[in-house]
């Protein structure tokens, strides 16, 4: 009897993993910040999260219905998608902005262009973005207080406020009332700085200490515990370190856009992150890394496999393109955050840096 050979198109090595394995895996490895940020804030916090969550499974379920295709909001991509932009939400947020931000980033940013695998930049990202322009003061106003510690995470912040509520009001105003970021970012100000006091070397000199409170030891470790004012879950490092280590464990990312992400923001952050006067200092660039949204926009939005290079090669300079991005957007900008914009423009470069680094075909001579 003949062999028979059958021919097919490729792929044709295949793998067990699926959508809904890697979809509801993130989703678990997401748990460890939710369990913080109720702790942090109670269940204000829980509930913020599921209305995001929910409103994006309920308006993915609607427009597939609508479009006549099958329903597969059980593969998790819209309840993850949910999810994501609900950490992205402070916990004084109104109950109804999490769900504006999920029908915008499942109708706009995910169902408009066909669906899962199809959406050019993060819908979670999108979301955030279309909150942070259409109600930016309910996005950057209102934050609460973590339930054990302050806003601004300085661990002394109260010696500081005592000694400046006298001195400066407006430094005083600053160390209790702002999120660490936007400390740093005020203190870069020039004209902020010449404001908190009569004189402006004095003001400098109230700028400087400020800033190396806010960057010693006992700061960062709430910042890494995550205990300082902030969006519901990216405030802990050590919660998203958990997540992430998981999701590595499971191969479900991958370690070059993370590394590179967060390695480019260090080496930048200590390179150009002082401010003047302040002396450069090894602990600011855990400052920058465990502040903000980075470790949530490294390990859990910029490694989505949709909006993300294929190559290796290319993956890298993503991640480099993101971290560049970020502090430019945090020394320069105008926002004291710049994680989202950063990921969702590589978002957009990303057919172009695949063009330039897909690796040319074996035997192929190039004319």
């Amino acid at each position: 009897m003949k062999d028979k050979y059958i021919v097919s198109s490729a792929p044709h090595v295949h793998d067990k993993t699926t959508i809904p394995m890697v979809m509801w895996n993130v989703v678990i490895a997401l748990i460890p910040a939710l369990v913080f940020a109720v702790y942090y804030w109670g269940l204000r916090a829980l509930v913020l999260t599921l209305l995001g969550a929910i409103s994006a499974v309920v308006t993915e379920a609607a427009i597939q219905k609508l479009r006549k295709v099958p329903v597969s909001v059980s593969d998790g991509s819209a309840f993850l998608t949910g999810l994501l932009l609900a950490y992205n939400i402070h916990a004084g947020a109104p109950l109804w902005l999490p769900i504006a931000g999920s029908v915008f980033a499942i109708a706009v940013g995910k169902q408009v262009f066909g669906g899962l695998g199809n959406n050019p930049v993060n819908p979670a990202l999108l979301g955030r973005a279309f909150l942070l322009a259409s109600w930016p003061t309910l996005m950057t106003a209102g934050w609460v207080k973590p339930r054990t510690g302050t806003l601004s995470g300085i661990s002394n912040v109260d010696d500081i406020a005592l000694n400046l509520q006298s001195v400066s009001p407006k430094a005083y105003e600053l160390v209790t009332g702002a999120t660490p970021l936007k400390v740093v970012q005020s203190l870069r100000d020039s004209s902020f700085v010449a404001s908190i006091n009569s004189s402006a070397t004095e003001g400098v000199d109230i700028a400087n200490r400020i800033f190396t409170n806010i960057t010693e030891m006992g700061s960062l470790k709430n910042l890494f515990w995550g205990n300082i004012g902030g969006c519901i879950g990216e405030v802990s490092a050590f919660a998203l370190l958990l997540g992430a280590a998981y999701l590595l464990y499971k191969n479900i990312i991958e370690w070059r856009i993370p590394l590179f992400y967060v390695g480019t923001v260090f080496v930048l952050s200590f390179l150009f992150g002082p401010i003047k006067g302040s002396g450069y200092s090894m602990m600011l660039p855990f400052f920058h890394i465990f502040s903000g949204g980075l470790m949530l926009g490294a390990f859990f939005m910029a490694t989505d496999y949709t909006t993300t290079p294929l190559t290796k090669n290319g993956r890298i300079i993503f991640a480099i393109g993101c971290g560049l991005l970020t502090v430019v957007i945090r020394l320069v900008g105008g926002y004291p955050e710049g994680v989202s914009y950063s990921i969702l423009f590589m978002n957009v470069m990303t057919p172009l840096i695949d063009k330039f680094t897909v690796p040319k075909a074996f035997g192929r001579i190039k004319k």
